[in-house]
């Protein structure tokens, strides 16, 4: 038996220090936040935040009830719903191609990693140059192919904005992808697969059979890991299209930016973060319940 720890343990106030760390930085901005979302914030008159005019709950059906707020909920549910499509299914597929031996998987590997490490804002800037269109490379391959018949605009039109911030989003996103569904399908034993190829099972069986029963609870945490990060995906958006063209690439996360810091409507603002922080913990608990019932050992 391993023997009791004293609360003045290394681990222990390692444990209280993380917890201190948290509470500083993360939690008082966000009860601050939560916060100013239910009072009149005046930001030329700032004053103390308990001496701020308490409105209830009016910043939020004033940000739900205005003109653009339609168009910015449906945005940010199609950015989530594409990104994590297509992050978790290209995910997958390259997690399972280098789980075979091949010549050159591994620099292969660890290249799709150097993407993810690069900051949101670096990445945008390349993408952006990517899509432009005049001289952009993915216009110029797609008029090369054939499939498209003139340059495409898709920063400044309105009908392909959004979608190129998704890709964007998830050239982002598929590394991190990989490498957790990787390290999930590294725990999947061998013996399972050499069993089921001993009795005739195909390519296809083994992988409805053994590979995604075996991978439920690594892809359920992928899933909610990916809700949370898109959400907050905020550096792809301000450096591709800024919410534009006429809001047609405008998600929740950007929209809040911009109510706090160039209109300088804080209140609002706080109200919109607060509805994605209340998005963020619903996923959160969602994925809990659904795998409390595993036991980690």
């Amino acid at each position: 038996m391993n023997p009791k720890r004293s609360f003045g343990s290394f681990e222990n106030w390692l444990l209280v220090l993380g917890l201190c760390y948290l509470l500083v930085f993360a939690g008082l901005p966000l009860l601050y936040n939560l916060v100013m979302s239910f009072q009149e914030v005046d930001t030329m008159a700032p004053g103390n935040w308990w001496a701020r005019p308490w409105v209830g709950f009016a910043n939020y059906i004033d940000v739900l009830q205005r003109p653009e707020a339609r168009g910015v909920w449906v945005n940010t549910g199609i950015f989530i719903v594409l990104s994590l499509v297509f992050q978790v299914g290209l995910g997958f597929g390259l997690a399972l191609l280098f789980q075979e031996a091949f010549l050159g998987a591994t620099v292969m590997r660890g290249l799709f990693l150097a993407g993810w490490i690069m900051p949101g804002l670096v990445a945008g800037v390349i993408w952006k140059l990517m899509f432009a269109g005049d001289f952009g490379v993915l216009n110029h391959v797609l008029l090369t192919l054939g499939l498209a018949k003139e340059s495409i605009y898709w920063l400044s039109d309105a009908r392909y904005a959004l979608y190129a911030v998704v890709i964007a989003n998830v050239w982002l996103g598929v590394p991190f992808n990989m490498l957790l569904l990787s390290a999930g399908l590294a725990q999947i034993p061998k013996d399972l697969y050499e069993a089921a190829e001993l009795d005739g099972a195909g390519t296809w069986q083994r992988f409805y059979t053994i590979t995604l029963p075996m991978m439920q609870s690594t892809l359920g945490a992928v899933i909610a890991l990916g809700v949370i990060m898109t959400i907050q995906q905020f550096d792809l958006v301000a450096a591709l299209t800024q919410g534009g063209p006429a809001n047609a690439s405008q998600v929740a996360q950007y929209w809040s930016w911009q109510l706090s810091f160039q209109t300088f409507e804080i209140a609002p603002g706080s109200a919109v973060a607060s509805l994605m922080l209340v998005a963020v913990v619903a996923t959160a608990v969602v994925y809990v319940r659904a795998t409390r019932h595993e036991r980690w050992v």
